[in-house]
Order: structure tokens, then sequence, then C-alpha cells
């Protein structure tokens, strides 16, 4: 036997995972499980909401159950601010993404074993913390697998979003299934063992990852150390007083979200292009990544209503009837995944093969705000009808829609965010791209109060007019935007 040591395989030459790293199997697992723990809970946390106390819910009013729901998909994004931040100046994005991976572990568990209201205040705070540390710290570290210039970039992280996908389509028809069967709190306790047996998985196998995974990007000094953790505990302090004081309800939940977050995305954009550690090119990449921010609000405040007014919508408007057997209304939620599961494979072919002749990133943004925009209008054919009276092929239809707008933006814009990233803020370049979805989620559970299913039309023809002017408004100015992100596409 030879005792000569074999090379350590490269980024560039690895290609043991479909054409990618290996090393982005444990990422894509551990993203999985908590896809399939979030989406599995978001799946029937709104009728738990909703539902009267006789069918095992709480009994909230609708609107204010849907303000809720995006109040906190809002704050999960939100939370990324904390997890990148932590990642750059203290931990590395790999130690933080771990940490996170436990704390969601923990929250899944106190919704199933907590009653009441007091385990969904625990529980949603403990996975949205956790969440938003291991979103943009699980993109961050699938960017450190491959060089600026890889051509299998965008198809890599296309294929890491299948591993979202495949947790997403099956957490909701697990979690519902078992709901509909032995009620809330065992549906909840499922998504707790999915996201324990993601965080054992990557457990083991993220000593493969890459260094530069671990490496602290901009160190914060010892000697302020002692301010931050200082304040750190005056922000929780103070929030725990608002809620006390009736200050923070639930009612005026996802207006708040929505405030804090555009505070946050305005602070952020000026502490980065205010910072003497970027360069000239580095400075006009992050003005170039600005139509793309705004962009990304308009599309994700339609999409996410798949998970609060959709979700209603779906539970009194939908004919859910299969065969004589009705099914949960957490499955429709599991339609958009099985779409993302077989098109994905396909958006990432057609962006390897075409290579640098694929649009540009400005391009697939404008084009998906434009076609989010068009689903929205396809709603209106069954606007007036009654309870049950649309079709479930309607609504398989529409999500389809929902789908290809999704391919053209959500990797893409990961993808875009690593690119024009300077280095010294790259993690919180990610978590800025995840303050616009922060943002549009907010405002997706915000838009509930004035969903009305008696008059449906000045919503859906509303909300989708406003997208697809974002989405030509972004074509328009593809050129000048180009300019600004400096040989980014």
């Amino acid at each position: 036997m030879s005792t000569t040591a074999q090379p350590r395989r490269n980024r560039d030459d690895d290609t043991r995972f479909f054409g990618q790293p290996w090393s982005l199997v444990h990422i894509f697992g551990v993203e999985m499980w908590e896809r399939f723990s979030f989406y599995g809970m978001q799946g029937i946390l709104l009728i738990y909401l909703y539902f009267s106390i006789e069918d095992g819910g709480l009994g909230i009013p609708k609107a204010v159950a849907g303000g809720i729901l995006g109040a906190y998909g809002g704050s999960v994004y939100l939370a990324t601010v904390l997890g990148a931040w932590l990642a750059d100046r203290l931990f590395g994005a790999e130690r933080v993404l771990f940490a996170s991976a436990i704390v969601i572990v923990a929250g899944h568990a106190a919704l199933a074993l907590l009653p009441g209201f007091v385990g969904v205040g625990v529980g949603l705070v403990l996975v949205a913390l956790g969440s938003g540390g291991l979103k943009a710290n699980a993109t961050a570290v699938v960017g450190t697998l491959y060089r600026a210039e890889d051509v299998r970039r965008d198809a890599g992280f296309s294929l890491f979003y299948l591993g979202i996908n495949l947790g997403a389509f099956l957490g909701p028809l697990l979690t519902g299934l078992l709901q509909e069967r032995a009620g809330f709190h065992w549906g909840f306790g499922l998504a707790a063992v999915g996201m324990a047996a993601g965080l054992v998985q990557y457990a083991f196998g993220r000593r493969s990852l890459p260094d530069e995974a671990r490496r602290v990007a901009n160190p914060l000094p010892a000697a302020r150390r002692p301010l931050v953790w200082g304040v750190g505990v005056g922000a929780v302090v103070l929030i725990a007083a608002l809620v006390l004081l009736g200050v923070i309800r639930a009612d005026n939940l996802a207006a708040i979200v929505i405030a804090v977050t555009v505070v946050a995305a305005v602070a952020y954009f000026a502490v980065i292009l205010t910072s003497r550690r970027i360069d000239a090119t580095e400075r006009s990449r992050v003005w170039g990544f600005l139509p793309l921010f705004i962009t990304s609000v308009a599309f994700w405040s339609l999409y996410q209503q798949q998970f609060t007014v959709l979700t209603v919508y779906s539970d009194e408007r939908l004919n859910r009837d299969l065969f004589g057997w009705e099914m949960p209304v957490s499955w429709v939620q599991s339609i958009n995944p099985v779409f993302i599961i077989i098109l994905s494979g396909v958006f990432a072919a057609i962006w390897t093969r075409l290579g640098a002749r694929q649009p540009s990133t400005p391009v697939k943004f404008g084009l998906a705000a434009i076609i989010m925009g068009s689903a929205f209008l396809l709603f209106l054919p069954f606007s007036g009808g009654g309870a049950n009276s649309t079709p479930l092929l309607g609504i398989v239809g529409i999500l389809f829609v929902f789908t290809v707008a999704e391919l053209l933006l959500s990797p893409v814009g990961l993808s875009v965010t690593t690119k024009l990233a300077p280095t010294v803020f790259h993690t919180q370049m990610v978590a800025l791209f995840f303050l616009s979805v922060a943002l549009g989620t907010a405002i997706s559970g915000w838009l509930v109060q004035y969903y009305d299913p008696q008059n449906e039309v000045p919503y859906f023809s509303i909300l989708g007019a406003i997208a697809i002017v974002v989405g030509i408004g972004l074509l328009l100015a593809v050129k000048p935007v180009l300019r600004l992100m400096r040989g980014v596409r």
C-alpha cells in the first residue's frame, strides 16, 4: 500500500456532488431538514392561531393571526442580520450556522411541548432567531465553495435550493397529516424531530468544509465586546418592557417588523457604503445591489402570501376534495416545492448550458417581478365564487407561475449577493438580501387585513399591477445597473 498522501481536491476540480463540490452535500442536508421543520411548522401555524379552541386552535381573529405569521416570517429574515454580524465579527459563518441549528431544535420543541400562547411565544422567538442565523450563514458557506468566476456557482446555488425545497415539500405534507390525525402539537413535534435529524447529520459533516467558512471576516476588537454585549442585553430588556407596557401587541406586530426592517436596511446600506474598508469598485457594486433589493421586496410581498392570504383562501375558497377525501389545508404549501424540485434542475441546466450568455441578474429580477405580478392576476377569473368554488387545478397552475418567478429571483439573488459583497461584509451582504425578504414577508402579513374574500378583484389586481410596474422599471434600467455592478452579471 502506498504511503504517499493523496492530494486534497480543491474546489475547482471537486465535482463529486452532481458536478459540484462534495462539501455542498452537508449544507444541502442541514438546510433541507431546517426547511422541513420550518415549513412543516408554518404549514399548520396560521390555522392553529385562528382555529377555534374547540378545534384545537387558539381562536385568534384571522387578520391578527395573519399579522403574527407575517411578523414572525419577517423576523426570521430580520434575524439574519444578527446571525451575519456574529459570523463576520465574532465566530465565523460555519460556527454560527451550527449553533443556530441547536436553537431551532429548541424552538420547535417548545411549540410541541408548551401549551397555548406560551408555546407560541417561546417557540417562535427561538425558531426566528435560529432560522435567521442559519439562513444567512448557510448561504455564505455555500459561497465559500466557489471562486467568484466559477461558472458552476449559479447551478450550485440552484442545487442548494433543491435541498431547501425537498424539505419544504415534505414538511407541510407530514406535519399537516399528523396534525389532522393527532393534533397540532404532534405536528409541531414532528418538525422538532426533523430539525434534530438535520443537526445530527450536519454535526458529522461540518469538518470537511473549507477553512474560509470559519474565517472571521472583520474581527471585533476585544475592547469593544463588553459594549456590544451591553447593547444586546439592553435591547432584550427594552423589547420585554414594550411588550409588558402594551406597545408591542399581537395586532401591530407586522407593522412594527416592517418599520424595524426598513430602518435596519437603510442603516445597513449606509454602514457598508460609508465604510473606509471597501474600495470604489465594491462601493459601486453595493449601489448596484439597491435596485435589486427594491425589486426583491416587491416580489416577496406577493410570493410570501402563499403562507398568509393563500392559506385563508385554501381554507375557505379552495375545493380540496381528492376522490372523496378532503386534503389538509397545509398540503397546498407543498405544491410550490414540487415544482421547485422539478424545475430547479432544469433552470440549473439552462444556466450552465448558457454560461456567460445567460441573461444578466437585473433581467432575471425584472422578469421575476413581472411574472409574480401576473400570477396574482390569475386569481381574478376565480373571484366572486363561494366556498370550495376554486378548483385545485387552478391553484396548481397559479403556483406553477409562482415557481417560475421564484427560480428567476431567489437562488439567483443569493448567488449575486455573494458576488457583489465587499470582502469585509461578505456574510452581512447576504443578510442584506434577506432583509428584502424580511420586509416583503412582513408586508405580506400586514396586507392580510385588506383581503376580503367577498371582493377580491381590487386586492389581486392592484398588487399584481404594482409588481409588474416594478419589474418593467428594472428592465428599463438594466444598463445603468450593470455599470454600477462593475463586471458582475
